[in-house]
């Protein structure tokens, strides 16, 4: 792939690093009290990725994208249950930005994409209390299909 594939994919996943950073700090104002160290934990992962990333942008003849001074939340976050809900969208949104980075780089960068990746997917599946099938690639696992490739007729829609 090309430089300039890696450097945009880069940008985007140290854009998603920034929302999450911001995320986790609304996160950890409303969680419950037992899922706080938890929190925590993925607030500094995300800002050690973020520091990573800045460097690896400027590795690349980049200039690292800076961090807005607030971000849009999905939904409102009243509560610990939205708090999780919150933190599992991060997640899903950060492993989508890696995902596009593990495609664009090789060697190294790629391996570090997939292990941020990984890590993003276990974190999601641990606030979301399940997992999903293909973390990071939201147009293969937001509508299950049968083996025909057509979608399930079930009334129940895809699962979340």
């Amino acid at each position: 792939m090309s430089e300039d594939k890696v450097l945009a994919a880069a940008q985007a996943a140290l854009r998603a690093e920034h929302a999450a950073v911001y995320g986790y700090g609304v996160v950890g104002g409303r969680v419950r009290q037992s899922r706080r160290g938890e929190a925590k934990a993925a607030y500094d992962a995300h800002r050690a990725r973020r520091d990573a990333l800045s460097r690896t942008v400027r590795d690349l003849g980049g200039t690292p994208a800076p961090s807005a001074g607030a971000y849009a939340l999905p939904f409102p976050v009243p509560d610990s249950a939205a708090a999780a809900r919150l933190a599992a969208d991060i997640e899903d949104k950060v492993a989508g930005a890696y995902s596009d980075l593990v495609r664009a780089a090789t060697g190294e960068r790629r391996r570090g994409a997939a292990d941020a990746l990984r890590e993003a997917a276990v974190r999601a599946v641990r606030w979301r209390g399940g997992s999903v099938a293909f973390p990071g690639l939201a147009e293969r696992a937001a509508v299950p299909t049968t083996p025909s490739g057509s979608a399930p007729t079930s009334a129940a829609g895809p699962r979340t």
